[in-house]
């Protein structure tokens, strides 16, 4: 009901407004964290909005007696900067942050999110907190700009490179996402859990193009580029350089306790890549 929503102004970078936001609120969703096209080349350029925004919300939480906190966390803050191994990742895996690979993101919110559940103990646990940790996000975009996830697939599906590196993403449909906030808002059993968010198994760059292009009916080859060159081209870019650790390693994501314990059904890979390129085709034609 429209009638129902009321707008308030904050910004993660400063206390003021935060407060008036959470006041009369039995429950808070925590989405928003800075996910850029571009990372920047300081390691910490992204941690004041990250983590010192999700503290500041945590307070505000605290103070205005809030029962329970979702917050979403990412992949980011569970399964890089790790060795290599078999097993997929799940909500008792932490991401390192020195570790190999471990981008300005993967830092800011493997720290936000550390925070957000030492801030919770020292305050004594004062709300329910519950951490969804989605992969890669997809799935139909709104209309306007499109958020960092779905530039990456409009480029793989408008204007591909011949050769892509050997990276390897899980993804998940946006609305099974918005879904699982919901059971994660209501379900009983939730807090003081991770939940890790996985349509299922985890594709490489030229997979994830070879699947949006074929839905789209477009036809051209999509192969690999060699480990060796993809990681000196890589290294030119400040920003890019740590991906080069990750070049030719598979990792997969357990998204067990979602669907066990709370129930959560998310569509197939296959379909949230479909209704993805479907999307946009739609708002972004060419």
């Amino acid at each position: 009901d429209p009638q129902r929503l009321r707008l308030f102004t904050a910004r993660l970078e400063d206390a003021a407004g935060w407060d008036a936001a959470v006041a009369g609120c039995d429950r808070v969703l925590h989405v928003a964290s800075p996910f850029p096209a571009h990372l920047p080349r300081d390691p910490d350029a992204l941690l004041s909005a990250a983590r010192d925004g999700t503290l500041r919300v945590l307070h505000a939480a605290a103070r205005a007696g809030v029962r329970r906190v979702v917050l979403t966390s990412s992949f980011a803050a569970v399964g890089y900067g790790h060795p290599a191994r078999a097993a997929p990742f799940g909500a008792q895996d932490w991401s390192p942050p020195a570790g190999p690979g471990i981008t300005a993101y993967i830092r800011a919110k493997t720290l936000a999110e550390q925070a957000a559940w030492t801030l919770h103990a020292r305050l004594g646990q004062p709300f329910e907190l519950v951490a969804v940790n989605p992969v890669l996000i997809v799935g139909p975009p709104p209309a306007g700009p499109l958020a960092a996830s779905l530039q990456l697939m409009r480029r793989l599906l408008r204007a591909p490179l011949p050769l892509l590196p050997r990276l390897c993403y899980g993804v998940v449909d946006v609305r099974d996402v918005a879904d699982l906030h919901l059971r994660a808002l209501a379900h009983p059993q939730a807090p003081g859990r991770r939940f890790v968010a996985s349509a299922g198994e985890f594709l490489w760059l030229a997979q994830l193009a070879h699947a949006l292009r074929t839905r789209a009916g477009r036809r051209g080859p999509v192969g690999t580029l060699p480990d060796a060159l993809a990681r000196a081209l890589l290294r030119l870019d400040p920003g890019l350089r740590p991906l080069a650790a990750d070049l030719g390693r598979w990792r997969g994501a357990d998204s067990t306790p979602a669907r066990e314990l709370l129930g959560w059904q998310p569509r197939s890979v296959a379909q949230a890549l479909a209704d993805c390129a479907d999307g946009l085709l739609r708002w972004t034609p060419g």
